[in-house]
């Protein structure tokens, strides 16, 4: 879809979201809930079904603020997650559940005929089918939505959520001689009917579930990252307060059991509601009928572009769009189709059920992404909005304990079918077998603390996305602590670290017992701190043949290590001459290589981390901006910040400033703009001088090199930065790209 075809803001997100919420249950069974459960009853239902749809519309927000959500809405959240053929199971049960919603909705409008039917029956003899009104209506709209499409939809929106308020108001304000004898203490404590609780929930449920309905517009939205989070979480807010109003006006203004007989008795409780009610329940149903049509054939269009069905021609013929405005209309056909059947076969009580249980699977599987992707703690998952972990695993178990209370044998029929289901998928599209790095993230996480408990290598996994997993080989453990702290700060939380220190001298018993000693006596001196790093010794009679060993084992989360740590003293320069005699060797495995200058100063972390970056830096630039991203994340930096600086050439000052900040927009960095400084290196001045000037205090300062700079200069390059605290030398052997 081009650009100029994105031409949908916030509102209509907010609006269709609305519009579904407060739409056919509230007219036509929120009255029956509040008399078979009682008030208390009603708020314990709005609860527990915000229990799920609060943590999903987060989860919603969080995933479609980290990377740009396309056409599909909540499709393409989970197959871009899971991965196409989990994907595309739970696209076509969510799918279903859009398409059905139509036909509910329409069902639900043709009960505000109501007085139609009366009539007929009481004054002529005729009993007039629901089908008579709800057929030509459903009709009528295939045909609205398969000549106009979705411009229609959002431009009818605006009148009847108007329509719809002006009707909630009108109930509101609206009074009744029941609501005189009631007492509002009484209201708290009287729960009836409770073993007909989850038999009410399944019935209710699908009014809070329109909370999502706004995001299948995300292909035609300016702004998903903005549009999506702002409408969704307003628009369930807004909605569960509404909700809760509406309980209590309810319980006060008439029986229970004029509540549980009468379907339409808002309209005896609004003002002027004999023709406002049910003008409300049309314009509501109406509304969520057109947004459901809207974002069916979307979700539909994008299975198909993804492949989902078993012929291509199928899928090729479900995806396309009609050329003047981009609509797809022969999903909007399919829809149509499965829409009408529904509405010549369904009733109102059968079909919300049915929704209930597909929108519990869509819900539980976007709270469990976001879980997993909190869980899996991936550098690449920066999302602007931030949901806790603890929300989102609390709505996907939820999502699934209310799917068993609802129905077991449904749930259990449910589940199965999306088994069937994927395993024919997987069968047609072997090629694509699988699951994303949601899940190797996840993987990773666990298998590392596993292996830090119980210090045991683990056996090899492909990975799916650059993350640093470093070693550190240092024979200095008990007179410094730098080494192995860097490491631990690069291990914290979105790297993974193998700290070796090295013995020297040939293996033998002997020296086997004294590195299991010298191990035990390094994890003493640190079991009263925050470990993430996985420790051991190894044994070597050379500085070189340590690292030669060092690089070939594997990483301790299962994934290859792609990263080397080194050290030396800054003072004495002890082990630098080593460094350097071995980094080509180092170098020949494809690692990155970070050299640490160990000072004997302390390291204060309110002075931030310093990031130098030098035209001849064009590849460890990423590299070194992403090591100060993962390096703050521990505690210990929690009250610094991250400082970029730039040396360049006059005339460059403009361009250098606008990629790196664009740079820090688009990869989400918790870097501000006045944190980027942009130096002119003039001819007649050392860039030393300018970094020891500008970073004399820096907590930490990292610094990029290059191989044949070193080659060139040996150990005089890292000369003169005596001002300097602790001070990184980073090398990236490839670009690294900042998603």
């Amino acid at each position: 879809m081009t650009s100029s075809a994105k031409r949908f803001g916030t509102a209509p997100v907010f609006f269709t979201a609305i519009s579904t919420i407060l739409g056919a249950i509230l007219f036509l069974r929120f009255g029956f809930a509040v008399g078979t459960l009682g008030f208390l009853g009603v708020i314990l239902i709005i609860v527990l079904g915000h229990l799920v749809t609060i943590p999903t519309a987060l989860a919603l927000s969080e995933i479609a603020t980290n990377k740009r959500v396309e056409g599909g809405g909540e499709y393409f959240i989970i197959s871009r997650s899971f991965g196409l053929n989990i994907g595309a199971t739970i696209g076509i049960a969510l799918y279903l559940s859009q398409a059905i919603s139509v036909a509910f909705y329409v069902i639900a409008f043709t009960e505000s005929f109501q007085f139609l039917f009366d009539y007929l029956y009481n004054e002529l003899g005729i009993f007039l089918p629901r089908q008579a009104i709800s057929l030509p209506v459903m009709l009528g709209l295939s045909v609205l939505i398969l000549r106009k499409g979705a411009n229609l939809g959002v431009k009818a929106l605006y009148f009847v959520v108007a329509v719809l308020f002006v009707a909630i108001v009108m109930f509101f304000v609206g009074t009744t001689d029941y609501s005189s004898g009631v007492q509002v203490s009484d209201l708290l404590v009287k729960f009836t009917n409770a073993d007909k609780f989850f038999f009410v929930f399944a019935i209710i449920f699908p009014a809070f579930t329109g909370m999502t309905a706004g995001v299948g517009l995300s292909g035609d939205l300016k702004n998903p990252s903005k549009s999506i989070p702002i409408g969704t979480i307003s628009a369930t807010l807004i909605g569960m307060v509404i909700y809760f109003l509406i309980s209590y006006k309810f319980a006060v203004s008439a029986s229970p059991e004029d509540l549980i007989s009468d379907q339409l008795i808002m309209g005896k409780i609004a003002l002027g509601g004999a023709f406002i009610v049910p003008l409300g329940l049309a314009a509501s149903t109406i509304s969520s009928a057109l947004g459901s049509v809207m974002v069916a054939p979307r979700t539909l269009q994008a299975l198909a572009n993804d492949n989902a069905f078993p012929h291509p021609k199928i899928n090729r013929w479900l995806a396309a769009s009609r050329q003047s405005d981009n609509e797809p209309v022969h999903a909007s056909l399919v829809t149509c189709i499965i829409a009408i059947l529904f509405v010549a076969l369904g009733e109102v009580d059968t079909v919300a059920r049915i929704i209930s249980m597909f929108f519990m699977v869509t819900y539980g599987s976007l709270s469990l992404i976001s879980f997993l992707n909190h869980f899996g703690a991936s550098p690449s998952y920066r999302p602007s909005f931030k949901s806790k972990w603890w929300v989102s695993l609390l709505g996907f178990v939820v999502a699934v304990w209310v799917m068993f209370k609802i129905d077991t044998v449904y749930a259990v029929l449910a589940i199965s079918l999306m088994v069937l289901m994927n395993i024919y998928i997987n069968y047609y599209h072997s090629n694509r077998k699988g699951l994303s790095s949601i899940f190797a993230n996840s993987l990773f996480q666990v298998n590392r603390a596993l292996q830090i408990f119980l210090q045991h290598k683990s056996k090899d996994k492909t990975f799916m996305e650059w993350r640093p997993s470093a070693i550190c080989i240092t024979d200095a453990t008990f007179e410094r602590d730098n080494a192995f702290r860097l490491l631990n700060w690069v291990a914290y939380r979105y790297g993974f670290g193998t700290y070796l220190h090295r013995i020297e001298g040939y293996f033998s018993n002997s020296k086997y017992e004294e590195s299991r000693n010298v191990l035990k006596r390094i994890l003493s001196n640190i079991e009263n701190e925050e470990n993430f790093v996985y420790i051991d010794t190894i044994i070597s009679p050379s500085y070189t043949t340590a690292i030669a060993n060092s690089i070939q084992i594997p990483g301790i989360a299962g994934m290859e290590n792609n990263m080397v740590i080194l050290e030396y003293d800054k003072e004495t320069r002890e082990g630098l001459s080593d460094i350097l005699d071995n980094f080509k060797l180092i170098t020949a495995g494809n690692f990155d290589v970070c050299i640490l200058a160990s000072s004997r100063r302390p390291v204060y972390p309110k002075n931030g981390i310093h990031v130098w970056i030098k035209s001849t830096d064009e590849e460890n630039a990423n590299l070194m901006i992403l090591l100060s991203f993962i390096i703050s994340s521990h505690p210990f930096w929690h009250k610094g910040h991250i400082k970029v600086f730039s040396l360049c050439k006059p005339g460059q000052v403009k361009e250098q400033r606008s990629r790196l900040r664009e740079l820090m927009v688009s990869g989400r960095l918790p870097i501000l703009p006045d944190n980027i400084e942009i130096i002119v290196n003039e001819d007649d001045v050392s860039p030393k001088k300018i970094i020891n000037e500008r970073s004399q205090y820096a907590g930490l300062v990292i610094l990029g090199f290059r191989q044949e700079l070193i080659d060139h200069e040996g150990e005089k390059y890292f000369e003169g930065y005596d001002n300097l605290g602790e001070t990184l030398f980073v090398f990236s052997k490839y670009r690294k790209e900042i998603e």
